[in-house]
């Protein structure tokens, strides 16, 4: 933990040795030109719904086009290690999120890294899990799920929208701390992963709120908890898995980040601008109605978030031996 920090701090302390008045110079002058915002996940996702709604956000502040281009594959590592080899101009940017802090311990054999080769520049949105069975399961609270999961080991299978992402993680975190016993079912996305929930071929799920809700408000499924530290205003009623399991904590979050070397004077712009649309009541409405809590803050405290979250995540990863599909 503490040599991930040290690494983030390394990277952003570059800007005392350029000049004042060229950094400001600089500054003044980006975007010059069309900047690129590179997604490793395929259109229409929340991901990339929210890349959109920044970008354009930038588009608007700044002047220039921020071009969403998606480049799905490898659990987000091919778009990852595209912005990696760009030039360190500020006119490549990557959304990260909770996947690339996974896949920097998931994967073994990367052609860069994660901590040393993306600085952060941005925070933008947090959005939680939600714990979710099938009706059919007898149980209506953490506390009598655990009871009847540790009565019936290796009985109930726990569905995930692919193997080695958030939502199979705190699964498997929530697997740790109350030393149960589920077998973990990975679908194709949460689509076909609900699918299978819905039809009683899995028995639980820890999935988005936003793909859930109108199942558990029909009755189709039942929420047992939320995977955040407390309550949310969207799920009054479902109490949070800390209520239980003192320290569970699990979301997905998402951000901006960009090549190392980048120049600080821009992340600062854009950490800057973005901050300003966070603040902005339209886009942090449409943000809530994807699920997300708006994610301030400094460039350095988002690079903390990273650094603690690829540290948890690592842990349970070598704790449960995970490998990738």
């Amino acid at each position: 933990m503490i040599l991930l920090r040290r690494q983030f701090l390394h990277l952003a302390a570059g800007a005392a040795a350029l000049p004042a008045a060229s950094r400001i110079a600089r500054a003044q002058t980006y975007p010059a030109r069309p900047v690129r915002m590179v997604v490793g996940f395929a259109p229409g996702g929340g991901t990339d719904i929210i890349a959109r709604l920044i970008g354009q956000w930038l588009s608007e502040r700044l002047g220039q086009p921020f071009i969403i281009e998606n480049r799905p594959g490898a659990g987000t590592n091919i778009g990852t290690e595209a912005v990696v080899r760009a030039p360190a101009d500020g006119y490549t940017l990557l959304m990260v999120g909770s996947s690339n802090a996974i896949n920097a311990t998931l994967y073994g054999n990367l052609n860069f890294n994660f901590i040393g080769d993306i600085v952060p520049v941005a925070g933008i949105a947090r959005q939680p899990l939600v714990m979710v069975v099938n009706p059919s399961v007898p149980a209506r609270t953490v506390p009598e799920f655990i009871t009847y999961a540790k009565a019936n080991p290796g009985r109930f299978n726990m569905a995930s929208a692919g193997n080695g992402i958030v939502d199979h993680l705190s699964g498997e975190l929530f697997k740790m701390m109350t030393a149960i016993n589920m077998v973990h079912v990975p679908y194709r996305g949460t689509g076909p992963a609900l699918a299978g929930l819905l039809g009683g071929q899995v028995h639980v799920m820890f999935g988005g709120i936003v793909a859930s809700s109108e199942y558990i408000r029909a009755g189709r499924l039942r929420a047992l908890a939320v995977t955040t530290a407390t309550r949310l205003e969207a799920l009054p009623d479902v109490p949070s898995l800390s209520e239980f399991l003192p320290g569970y904590e699990a979301d997905d979050w998402k951000g901006i980040g960009t090549p190392k070397n980048t120049p600080p004077e821009i992340i600062d712009e854009l950490n800057k601008q973005i901050n300003a649309g966070l603040a902005d009541p339209k886009l942090k409405a449409r943000l809530a109605d994807l699920g997300g809590t708006v994610l301030t803050g400094s460039p350095a405290e988002f690079g903390r978030l990273i650094a603690d979250e690829t540290e948890k995540w690592a842990n349970v990863i070598r704790a449960t031996n995970l490998k990738p599909e």
